[in-house]
């Protein structure tokens, strides 16, 4: 090929290759302690682990109650509880204030890692 062809498009390359690696930066939710929809023993903490180093300052989550055994259809409930960081950077850890009771629970949480684009995102448990 000459370099007439090459060149003329090699701004294009480049800027295809930033724009995917630029993309993929986002953080993503590699997985979470409990497991979203998993049903067992009332956690003493919430861990959710991610694929970027997280921004303490513009990340964070809350923990609500959903659902609560003979109370069908009552609003979610936002539980008191301590948002924090981990020695891992890619590590949020909610811990309750209180332990859980018996019922559903939601924690909705908001990632954001050098690129400072904000992913959000919830998990599930119940808690038996």
């Amino acid at each position: 090929m000459s370099r007439r062809l090459i060149l003329p498009g090699l701004p294009f390359v480049v800027s295809a290759l930033i724009l995917a690696s630029t993309a993929s930066a986002h953080p993503a939710l590699l997985a979470s302690t409990p497991a979203n929809q998993v049903e067992g023993p009332a956690p003493e903490r919430i861990e959710l682990r991610f694929s970027e180093d997280l921004m303490p300052r513009l990340s964070g989550a809350v923990l609500e109650m959903t659902a609560m055994p003979g109370m069908a259809g009552h609003a979610p409930m936002k539980i008191a509880s301590t948002v924090s960081g981990t020695t891992d950077p890619k590590t949020m850890l909610i811990v309750p204030n209180q332990a859980l009771q018996a019922g559903t629970y939601r924690v909705a949480w908001r990632a954001v890692s050098a690129d400072t684009h904000p992913v959000a995102g919830s998990v599930s448990f119940t808690v038996r």
